[in-house]
């Protein structure tokens, strides 16, 4: 068992979607996913602590890590493989590791929820030159999510590509808080909103404080 160690986020991701692989794909710098593959999204404090994460699942399954993040107060490790069972597998190594269950991450809180309609051409330009996933559009929809912890913003991504035909532009999934950005027609945008609200007011954890803003 080891002391002293924070879980923060634990989200298993039985199907990647092909815009969010391809996303992870862009900015890993690990062995990048491929789409219909599981995925696994830890999120633990202190940070330099995911190393040692890293180490065990290595060791003891064949998962394939994809991201490694190591920060001073937090760290995020996301790993996947072909084999759903595999990934289960390192996910109970991990927990076992940290004399854990699933039910002692922090429950996700969306600390703040946007949609603007009719987006003007030129915030398209500042929101395209940041984002590493689709274009957003003149007119279309932007919907911005801020989430913790950060990880969680993977599995919001995930969720509202099943839902809806949205384009994902960009998602944050380290840090003190998480962010995902959608564009798209307004319709689609509102419905996966909705997904996304659902899957993460459904993730059970230890209580999570805090102040939520929707817009």
């Amino acid at each position: 068992m080891a002391e002293g160690i924070e879980l923060r986020t634990f989200s298993y991701i039985d199907i990647l979607q092909p815009q969010l692989a391809s996303f992870i794909a862009t900015v890993s710098q690990g062995f990048h996913p491929l789409e219909q593959e599981a995925a696994l999204f830890v999120e633990i404090a202190p940070g330099l602590q995911i190393n040692v994460i890293t180490d065990v699942v290595l060791k003891k399954t064949l998962v394939i890590p994809g991201m490694q993040i190591v920060e001073r107060a937090y760290g995020m490790l996301e790993i996947h493989h072909r084999d759903q069972g595999q990934v289960k597998a390192a996910g109970r190594a991990i927990l076992d590791f940290l004399g854990l269950e699933e039910s002692d991450r922090l429950k996700p809180r969306i600390a703040s929820s946007q949609i603007i309609t009719g987006i003007h051409n030129y915030q398209t330009h500042l929101i395209n030159r940041m984002r590493h996933g689709q274009f957003l559009l003149e007119n279309e929809t932007l919907y911005i999510l801020e989430v913790h912890p950060a990880a969680y913003a993977a599995i919001a991504a995930n969720e509202a590509e099943k839902a809806s035909p949205i384009h994902l532009l960009e998602v944050l999934t380290f840090g003190a808080f998480g962010r995902l950005y959608l564009g798209g027609p307004e319709d689609n945008i509102r419905e996966a909103a909705a997904a996304i609200e659902k899957t993460l007011v459904a993730t059970t954890g230890r209580p999570n404080e805090g102040q939520s803003l929707i817009y």
